[in-house]
This record gives structure tokens, C-alpha cells and sequence, in this order.
């Protein structure tokens, strides 16, 4: 019994997709499409602004550059499927290609809860302490949180694939998602999960809920030191500095808390893949466009490359 369910969980999983053959949805399929082209464009030009201007080699810049890295890759594991998907007719992904789908969004997921929450202390920092930023904030540290980011949401994302994966499935195993989602997986799993959910709730703590708090104590202890500011203008510059972080972190765990922290009971596929499209296509895409459109240096930057561009015969 147990190696025939075994045997039966390496069939290919039934992707039922985002969109069916209606005009309505080719329209929104299209849609999505040139949103995946603007979140690829935005984040790769942010990446390699930053690279390439010397004036962006600082611990908050490299930070901003991880985050785009990491906005290109949740993007590129999931849509570029969907799409191949929707454009063959076919509605399978492999079990191999399901569990390395699995594995690269949860890891980037987990990797932007982790980055943004680290990237919150820099804030405290520039506003808090900015005589000592050069000391409290080196380069050094920076590549640590980078590290920690990548690597504490990779492990998270390896343990609950590998756990995942060796249940068995219900036949058909089909999907009721765009990609593999870790809830929508979880649905077409034929088996007692009861000690799967309570890791499964003990890891979204760690990734979500613990961030939060990071984040949240970090803008306590920002907003105690603005108060005590006497300048309207120094007021303002502290708020503009963290405007773009505080919007890219409520949009990203707002998304995160949506699509993981509601009761099953309470879940539906629409519901699902709304979230899904949210912090997976939109986010993404919002992230770069929030961080270039509010940041003077990056702008700078930009118009440095494009008017070198027009000045070359």
C-alpha cells in the first residue's frame, strides 16, 4: 500500500491554472504578461544600477539590491510556467518540477520576510544613530544579513519540500492553483497532516510573525527618536526615508499574512490565487518602481546611464 501511494505521488500534478480560453482572459493573460515584463525590467535594471554606479556601493544599497534579486527570481519560478502552461494547452507540471517550483518561491518568499526585517534595523540605524551609521552598519554586516536571509529560508523552504513531497497524493493530483503553491499542495495530499500543519504553523511564526515584530520594534524605536526632533524639516526627511520601506514591507506581509495565516476552513481556490497574484506578480513589480520613483540617488543613477546613452554617437 505504502509503495503504491509512493509510486503514485511521482506522477505529474494538474495545474488548473489562472485563466481559460475566453476573450476576457486572453486579455488578462496579457495583462499579466507585460506586468511580468515590467517587474523583470525594473528589478534587473535596479540590480545593475546599483553595480554599476560607485556611488550605490553602500550596506542599504546592497540590501536594495538583494531585495530586486530576490523580486526577480519569485517572479521568474513561477510565471514563465503559467504561461508556457497556458499557450501549449497543457495543464501538467512534473513532480520534480513541482518540488524545485516548490522549493525556489518558498525560498525567495522567505528570504524578502527575513531581508526586509534586517533591512529595518538599517533604518533604525540611518535615523536613529546616523554619526555612527559607517560603524553600526559596515558593508560586512550587511553581507551577513544577506547570508542569514538566504540561507535560514532556504533550510525552512528544503525541510518543508522534502516533508511535502513524500506524502502521498490523491488521484488525480490536480491543482487548484498556477503554480505549487505550499496551501494549494497541501489539499491534494490523502493523508493524516495534523503534525505537518503544526510545523507548517511554527514556520510561518518564524518567517512572518518574527519579522514583524523586528520590524515593528526597529519603527518604535524610529518614531520615539523622531518625536524628539525639533526640526519640522528633519522630521520630514526621517519619514521620507523610510516611506519606501515601510510601503514595500506592508504590501509584501500584508500578502503573506493573507495568503498563509488564514484558518483552512476558511480558504478558497479563488481566494488563494488572489493573494497569490498579489505577491507574486504585483509585488514584485511594485517593489522596484516604490524604491526608484522615492530614492534621489537611484534616480540620479538612471539619468546618469540614460543621458550617457544619448550622448554616445
Amino acid at each position: 500500500m505504502w509503495l503504491r501511494n509512493h509510486t503514485s505521488s511521482l506522477e505529474d500534478f494538474i495545474l488548473e491554472g489562472l485563466f481559460d480560453d475566453s476573450l476576457t482572459h486572453l486579455f488578462l493573460f496579457s495583462l499579466t504578461m507585460v506586468v511580468f515584463l515590467i517587474a523583470v525590467s525594473a528589478n534587473t535594471l535596479t540590480i545593475l544600477l546599483i553595480c554599476a554606479d560607485a556611488r550605490l556601493h553602500t550596506p542599504m544599497y546592497f540590501l536594495l539590491s538583494q531585495l530586486s534579486l530576490m523580486d526577480l527570481m519569485h517572479v521568474s519560478s513561477t510565471i514563465p510556467k503559467m504561461a508556457t502552461n497556458y499557450l501549449s494547452g497543457k495543464k501538467s507540471i512534473s513532480f520534480v518540477g513541482c518540488a524545485t517550483q516548490h522549493f525556489l518561491y518558498l525560498s525567495v518568499g522567505g528570504a524578502e520576510c527575513l531581508l526586509l526585517a534586517l533591512m529595518s534595523y538599517d533604518r533604525y540605524v540611518a535615523i536613529c544613530h546616523p554619526l555612527h551609521y559607517t560603524v553600526l552598519m559596515s558593508r560586512k554586516l550587511a553581507l551577513m544579513m544577506a547570508v542569514i536571509s538566504w540561507l535560514g529560508a532556504s533550510v525552512n523552504s528544503l525541510i518543508h519540500t522534502v516533508i511535502l513531497m513524500h506524502y502521498p497524493f490523491c488521484e488525480p493530483p490536480k491543482i487548484s492553483h498556477f503554480y505549487c503553491e505550499l496551501p494549494a499542495v497541501v489539499k491534494v495530499i490523502c493523508g493524516d497532516i495534523t503534525v505537518y500543519e503544526t510545523i507548517l504553523y511554527i514556520s510561518t511564526i518564524l518567517i512572518l510573525l518574527f519579522p514583524i515584530s523586528l520590524v515593528s520594534t526597529s519603527y518604535a524605536f524610529i518614531v520615539h527618536s523622531v518625536i524628539q526632533m525639533r526640526s519640522a524639516g528633519s522630521k520630514r526627511n526621517a519619514f521620507a526615508t523610510c516611506s519606501s520601506h515601510l510601503t514595500v514591507v506592508f504590501l509584501w506581509f500584508g500578502a503573506g499574512i493573507y495568503s498563509y495565516m488564514r484558518p483552512r476552513a476558511l480558504r478558497t481556490p479563488l481566494q488563494d490565487k488572489v493573494g497569490s497574484v498579489f505577491y507574486s506578480i504585483i509585488t514584485p513589480t511594485l517593489n522596484p518602481l516604490i524604491y526608484t520613483l522615492r530614492n534621489k540617488d537611484v534616480a540620479k543613477a538612471l539619468r546618469k546611464v540614460l543621458g550617457r546613452g544619448t550622448t554616445t554617437p
